[in-house]
């Protein structure tokens, strides 16, 4: 079978196929550049999926950071009030060693009938010992007191307490 065409209907044709081929070629061209567009998104995605990763990591290990740090300020400063009270305490000890240390004007004898039994830096002391030797724990007087009337003599008293100077004669 032959075909009659005619030329202003193929001329038609060609160019409807010319027109045909231009789009297609557009479609493609645009096409391309979707999937070029789509590529560069999936791409800028998976980059934005990452860095948020990174920055999800980096701000949980400054959180651990921030809890270690906070920990260790709260052992400072209970480091620092037990400093402070070393001090205190120090500062302390220090004044009452140097009252200690000053040179001491008097000491106290402790006497048991008349014999001599022990000296001592204090008072209290001397009545500390004469108490662990079973001397009673009431009963201690003043010099004063004891001797308004006619003093005893000290063979006869069991236990007693006499102050004396020290360094030099007075």
């Amino acid at each position: 079978m032959i075909a009659v065409v005619r030329t202003r209907t193929l001329h038609a044709l060609r160019d409807s196929l010319t027109e045909a081929q231009e789009a297609a070629k557009a479609a493609r061209d645009e096409a391309e550049q979707h999937k070029w567009s789509s590529e560069l998104a999936t791409d800028s995605a998976i980059r934005a999926e990452t860095a948020l990763e990174e920055v999800q990591t980096t701000a949980l290990q400054r959180a651990v950071d921030v809890a270690h740090l906070e920990g260790e300020l709260e052992a400072l400063r209970a480091q620092s009030l037990l400093d402070t009270e070393d001090r205190q305490a120090l500062r302390t000890l220090l004044r009452i060693t140097r009252k200690q240390n000053s040179r001491a004007d008097r000491v106290y004898v402790l006497f048991r009938f008349g014999e001599l039994h022990s000296v001592h830096a204090t008072q209290d002391a001397a009545e500390i010992a004469a108490e662990t030797e079973g001397a009673p724990r009431d009963g201690w007087a003043s010099p004063a007191t004891c001797c308004a009337g006619a003093p005893s003599p000290a063979s006869e008293v069991p236990w007693r307490i006499r102050t004396l100077p020290l360094g030099g004669t007075r």
